[in-house]
């Protein structure tokens, strides 16, 4: 319990839930006491070049951004020069098992919000622009310092044709410099940017707020597998009609009766949660 109010900065986590999750930021001075990360920038950037990893290459030179995606190879990393950059690798709680401990941590959260943890490195002056997500974060910091700049601007107008979701005039109203140990929990939409100030690692320890429309969508292709209709289309009393590229009120009127018959009941949207909200990115 002790560990967990630490975690939290000195509340409990009804205190948590009820004043801050998904309501408003927090920033947490040694959340994690002598946390210095579980990887190094070496073993992160071999992590990166692993074939099965996601894992994407953040540049910037004289403001400019670019978007870089696996797979590399360590001589992408080996002569950046003075470009500005940041390497991001997702999913290492499925790569690392050191990962799944840190991850136990949050458990107060529902695994089902869980997304995956991930790690960035990058040196003094890396980041990648002011921007917001749309689910929650715990924002960990590891090695080194970073600056996180937050503002709850409504204004979420985006940079023209940037190859990342950057904000064209993101006003700052809140900055702090994190440390090694140091958490900024960020609900979704609070935008932020983050720089580091020295070779720093953050640890982002994501959960997922689908859209409807994605549950909706991937629900159906559930379905598809698991339903059974039979029979087939027939139509002995076929009449001629004046349009042939008309769809019949008779054939509309049978196809519909038989997709009324597909039924699904709260026990397969379980089903489908715990599948769906499992599958690793």
């Amino acid at each position: 319990m002790k560990t967990l109010q630490t975690l939290l900065g000195g509340l409990s986590t009804e205190e948590f839930l009820r004043d801050y999750w998904q309501k408003k930021p927090l920033l947490i001075r040694q959340a994690i006491p002598g946390f210095n990360g579980l990887l190094d920038p070496k073993q992160l950037i071999e992590l990166a070049c692993t074939d099965d990893v996601q894992s994407r290459l953040v540049t910037q030179l004289r403001g400019k951004f670019a978007l870089h995606h696996a797979p590399f190879t360590r001589d992408d990393f080996a002569d950046l020069g003075k470009t500005k950059w940041t390497v991001l690798v997702q999913g290492v709680n499925h790569h690392l098992p050191a990962a799944g401990e840190l991850l136990k941590r949050f458990a107060f959260i529902p695994h089902a919000r869980l997304d995956d943890l991930m790690v960035s490195y990058a040196p003094k002056g890396g980041g990648v622009g002011p921007h917001f997500d749309s689910y929650d974060v715990f924002l960990l910091q590891g090695l080194g310092h970073r600056r996180w700049q937050i503002s709850t601007q409504a204004d979420r107008t985006l940079i023209a044709d940037a190859p990342l979701r950057i904000l064209s005039d993101f006003k700052v109203e809140q900055e702090w410099a994190l440390e090694s140990g140091d958490m900024l929990y960020l609900p979704p939409h609070c935008a932020h940017n983050g720089i580091a100030e020295d070779d720093c690692m953050t640890y982002s320890i994501g959960f997922r707020t689908p859209a409807y429309q994605e549950l909706a969508e991937q629900f159906l292709v559930y379905l598809q597998d698991r339903i059974c209709v039979p029979g087939m289309y027939a139509d002995p009393d076929l009449a001629t009609q004046s349009h042939p590229s008309e769809i019949s009120p008779a054939m509309l009127e049978q196809v519909a009766q038989v997709i009324r018959q597909v039924r699904w009941d709260d026990e397969d949207i379980a089903n489908f949660l715990g599948c769906y909200l499992s599958e690793p990115k």
